[in-house]
């Protein structure tokens, strides 16, 4: 589409955009007393409005019945979690039966390892990206040598080509059949942190199926942000947290997928505690472990109500848009941002490279050629939060909940602004 980089043109696109009620469901933080322009939803997303609600409901029934909020409050604490499993279910595209929530993303990710990671003499490998998020390289090591095993034996990292700044799928399909029946688990983040990239997670699964492997992904870019099928897919297990793109808060719980096909086995390796128990026998404090016949089974511990609250807030506006107008928002507005960098490399005579491919969700990542930190600070200074990443790279991602056009408009004046002052 033609795009203009006007400031009427882009209060035009905000009056067509069929999301624009819904930025004043979300607090903005202010500098010089104006909203800034968020660019970190890919970081911590904003408060929704009504997050506080659901938590001062959880704090008055706390007040008022005590532990009889558990089984009296309108919305009963031992069955909190179970709210979350349809609203989750559209949005990763999996059967409610195949959801639920709990601890926070790399615990989960441990955990499902538990059940998903069993290394044998003859297929033992792991096969990752390189420069994964930090916490699933460590997560991933720790556990090759929980089983005394080498990750530097273990670990089949796929690569980038060299002077290229994303994944190729061919290169990954590779992999996977070379390492072949050596492959025990292909564990990947779906879409990826720092070049905004993403996976080709459907064929990139099959493959993996196809060699024998259990496939597993991290969605924690990639849930509330890009299509999802995991059922569809046959992933085996995937889990990401809440407070990106799902605006759930800081540190907030972490949801899980495991396939139906890996449901009601009692012999699957799993760590295992009273939550995840048949609930209508949990309270009988039987000694044998009777798994929940659904992803509940994967429950340890009874639920962190006040920490789910704002994410069930959260989700109500999930359900009320649906991902499919949520994902064309994004792609309309990703389209004009980068419109807008291009505009505004051309007047200042500067390059932005943008390193996120077009298989992407709505980050894009880009590299400043002859610009250093200075320019990220001055960003901050005048109201635009962005992240930065070494070595020279500012990540933008225009949340479609709260971001507007207009946003983008004024994203680039700040930007033409800073050359100005050079």
């Amino acid at each position: 589409m033609t795009f203009q980089n006007t400031l009427d043109y882009a209060q035009q696109l905000d009056q067509q955009d069929p999301l624009k009620v819904y930025r004043d469901k979300f607090h903005f933080p202010k500098v010089g007393g104006k909203d800034v322009i968020y660019f970190t939803g890919n970081s911590l997303g904003l408060q929704p409005k009504n997050a506080k609600e659901y938590v001062d409901e959880v704090m008055t029934d706390w007040a008022g019945l005590a532990v009889e909020g558990h089984f009296q409050a309108e919305k009963p604490w031992w069955d909190y979690h179970e709210r979350f499993s349809e609203k989750l279910a559209p949005i990763v595209g999996a059967k409610p039966s195949e959801v639920t929530v709990m601890n926070t993303l790399t615990v989960n990710l441990h955990l499902l390892m538990v059940s998903f990671y069993r290394p044998t003499s003859t297929r033992f490998k792991i096969i990752m990206e390189e420069k994964a998020f930090p916490s699933d390289q460590y997560m991933i090591a720790s556990q090759v040598r929980f089983h005394g095993l080498e990750p530097d034996e273990v670990i089949v990292e796929v690569k980038k080509r060299n002077g290229e700044h994303h994944f190729r799928s061919e290169d990954i399909l590779q992999k996977i059949n070379e390492v072949g029946e050596e492959c025990a688990l292909v564990l990947m983040g779906g879409v990826n942190y720092y070049n905004g990239q993403a996976l080709d997670m459907e064929t990139i699964t099959k493959a993996g199926k196809e060699v024998g492997a259990f496939v597993g992904w991290d969605l924690a870019h990639a849930a509330g942000n890009v299509e999802l099928n995991l059922h569809d897919w046959g992933a085996d297990f995937a889990a990401w947290c809440s407070y990106k793109y799902m605006n759930a808060g800081p540190g907030n719980a972490s949801g899980c997928f495991v396939h139906e096909r890996h449901h009601g086995q009692k012999d699957i390796p799993r760590f295992e505690g009273w939550w995840g128990h048949n609930k209508g026998r949990r309270f009988l404090m039987e000694p044998e472990f009777q798994p929940e016949p659904n992803a509940n089974a994967w429950q340890i511990s009874n639920a962190p109500v006040l920490a789910l609250a704002p994410y069930l807030a959260s989700l109500e506006l999930f359900e009320e848009v649906g991902m499919p107008v949520l994902i064309e928002k994004r792609n309309r507005i990703v389209a004009y941002l980068e419109f807008i960098l291009q505009e505004i490399a051309r007047e200042v005579h500067c390059n932005f490279e943008i390193i996120t491919p077009q298989e992407r969700g709505t980050q894009l990542s880009v590299f400043l050629h002859g610009q250093g930190k200075e320019l990220f600070h001055y960003l901050m200074r005048n109201g635009v939060v962005t992240d930065w990443r070494e070595p020279n790279v500012i990540r933008l991602a225009p949340a479609p909940f709260y971001c507007s056009y207009e946003d983008m408009w004024k994203f680039g004046q700040v930007l033409k602004d800073y050359f100005k002052k050079e």
